[in-house]
């Protein structure tokens, strides 16, 4: 191992985990009010209507497709009876949706974060790096999704990253099998960990406040009044009276 896949593929990662786990505990500790979203909807609402749900949607499908490819050895697909090649394709086409989602979500977004100057004036400089980054993690991720394992001759990450980043959590990454990937996958995995690092001190902390207590909360109940004309002076007993006159 040369020094500078030690340093590139071990030292590094594991810096920007440290930084993720250790960042998120800093910022429930100090910053609890700035634990949020910081919602501009009250600034502009037509363009992040539409945004929002593709770019949260999307996010979740490509959290649900690497989870898949990811963290699924390729073992237990070929114990279900699923051939790469089906799978390579299912993970493209869906893939593919997911990322479309996600582009076109983003785009909205970073319009409407560009062109509005109320819902400009909210963003920070990191929040602006998160951007950026989520940008870049997005575009790696659709050209080997769609050049290589849709439209080109594919190619089995699960057999390199996959085995790499589960390493990472062992404790024992393997860094003979991601040093030898194509560069593009390289790269992607290197946009990934720099946005964990910068993760906790930015407004993407809101994606670990899931309100799941609405899932068993007691109804909120709406009962309707028949509205009514308020009584006229005099016919509830009660009549005109001059200010400071006794009863």
């Amino acid at each position: 191992m040369s020094s500078w896949n030690l340093w590139w593929w071990v030292i590094l990662p594991y810096l920007a985990l440290a930084t993720f786990v250790v960042g998120h505990i800093w910022r429930w500790q100090y910053d609890q009010f700035g634990w949020t979203s910081r919602s501009t909807q009250l600034q502009e609402r037509r363009l992040l209507k539409w945004g929002a749900p593709l770019f949260h949607y999307g996010t979740f499908a490509a959290i649900a497709g690497h989870v898949l490819g990811i963290l699924v050895p390729e073992s237990f697909t070929h114990w279900l009876g699923i051939p790469e090649e089906t799978y390579r394709w299912f993970s493209s086409v869906g893939g593919a949706v997911a990322a479309f989602a996600v582009i076109f979500g983003v785009a909205i977004l970073a319009f409407r974060r560009t062109t509005v100057p109320r819902v400009r004036a909210t963003t920070s400089p990191v929040d602006w790096l998160a951007l950026l980054l989520l940008a870049v993690v997005i575009v790696l991720g659709v050209i080997p999704t769609l050049g290589i394992n849709l439209f080109g001759a594919g190619y089995d990450y699960r057999l390199s990253v996959s085995l790499w980043f589960r390493g990472l959590f062992a404790g024992n990454p393997d860094v003979h099998a991601i040093s030898h990937a194509p560069l593009i996958y390289q790269i992607h995995a290197t946009a990934a960990w720099a946005i964990l690092a910068v993760w906790p001190f930015t407004r993407l902390v809101h994606a670990w406040s899931v309100p799941l207590w609405y899932l068993w909360r007691p109804f909120v109940l709406y009962r309707s009044r028949v509205p009514a004309r308020p009584a006229e002076p005099g016919t509830s007993g009660r009549r005109w009276r001059r200010i400071g006159a006794r009863y």
